[in-house]
């Protein structure tokens, strides 16, 4: 790191117990009076999807529940459509990563239709973007969304600086209701954003710092969400830990285990966390021979300062989330389509060792 360039997004955190009570003033500080709503189906009936509506009252006038995971491209399309109708001018985004990522899509396009894309981080986004999580996913916070055209089976992603949210919600008891296995997942996806980042070639001093504050928050406080999930001072913790891996992200790029996971989950729809748990040891272990120093200081962090990776793995166990792909319903057929998309993946040009397709295949073959 001899030489970087750090960005600060103007984005706000509001953080705590009852957080999502105060989404109509949240909304209004942005500049919103007409919300576009994007979740899902089943958010939208929670209980926390009614405190959402009723809290926005009026400024309410849109609502697009059919989000899907790994973001369909038709979805896109019709959110982005409905958006236009509606005339609204703010998006609010509630439930997991795939909310966020299509309320981001819908920020992306609707600039691209204007001609008017931010360019860089001192433009103002076009279309003001607030983000309610209810899992670890991290895309609340990003600039970037990924999104699958079912036809091909192929994931990709877009994004800009005035994407990123304005302003994200995160309040530990939206996350109580949270299903143990997605918990699980998308905390994992929380501790694979603080292993990318912790030994990207592109951080920054605070996104490394960021991101190993990451790992030890995520590790520690993602087995107590599994031993009780009904604790608020666990998944407090762990909210926390999904906060800090959304940060580093910022300002550092993801790499081979991110790329072989978003490129797996368009394939053949694997949740995106599971895949990032599954692959991530091996990636690691990939990796080490590039960067020793940062695996060591990641291993460090989760407390086996010699074997990063099979602390991320025993983990993974722990958790009891699933340790092969095979298992998962991923064939071999799945692995020579991955391994054909590699050289055209932005995050695995980004890896900090260069990833031939022998390569990308020996990693999925381990993980198989």
């Amino acid at each position: 790191m001899t030489g970087w360039s750090h960005t600060g997004y103007a984005q706000r955190i509001h953080f705590g117990v009852g957080a999502v009570q105060r989404i109509a003033d949240v909304v209004k500080e942005v500049g919103g009076r007409r919300v576009l709503l994007v979740t899902t189906e089943g958010r939208l009936a929670s209980d926390g999807g009614r405190i959402v509506t009723g809290r926005l009252g009026r400024a309410l006038v849109s609502t697009f529940a059919a989000v899907r995971s790994h973001v369909p491209t038709t979805a896109v399309q019709a959110a982005v459509a409905q958006a236009r109708a509606d005339g609204v001018d703010v998006v609010v985004s509630f439930g997991g990563g795939s909310c966020a990522d299509l309320g981001k899509a819908v920020c992306f396009f609707t600039e691209q239709e204007a001609g008017a894309p931010g360019m860089t981080y001192a433009d103002r986004p076009m279309l003001p973007h607030v983000s309610i999580t209810t899992t670890y996913s991290g895309a609340e916070l990003t600039p970037f969304f990924g999104m699958t055209d079912e036809a091909s089976k192929r994931k990709t992603g877009a994004g800009g600086p005035t994407i990123a949210p304005i302003a994200a919600v995160y309040d530990p008891e939206l996350t109580l209701d949270t299903p143990a296995d997605v918990s699980a997942q998308t905390g994992m996806n929380a501790l694979a954003h603080g292993v990318e980042c912790a030994y990207s070639p592109a951080r920054t001093p605070e996104a490394e710092a960021v991101a190993l504050a990451c790992i030890r928050r995520v590790s520690g406080a993602l087995p107590l969400v599994l031993d009780d999930p009904s604790s608020l001072a666990a998944r407090t913790a762990m909210l926390e830990g999904a906060v800090l891996g959304g940060r580093c992200l910022q300002n550092a790029t993801m790499g081979v285990h991110h790329g072989l996971s978003q490129l797996l989950g368009g394939r053949t729809g694997i949740p995106h966390g599971l895949a990032n748990a599954i692959i991530l040891a091996h990636a690691l272990r990939f990796n080490t021979e590039a960067v020793p120093d940062a695996v060591g200081r990641i291993g460090v962090a989760l407390g086996e300062e010699f074997d990063a990776a099979g602390a991320v793995d025993r983990l993974r166990a722990q958790l009891g989330l699933a340790g092969r792909l095979s298992e998962c319903g991923v064939n071999e057929d799945d692995i020579d389509a991955v391994v054909r998309q590699v050289s055209g993946n932005r995050n695995i040009s980004a890896n900090p060792r260069p990833v031939t397709e022998d390569d990308a295949r020996a990693i999925l073959e381990a993980a198989f």
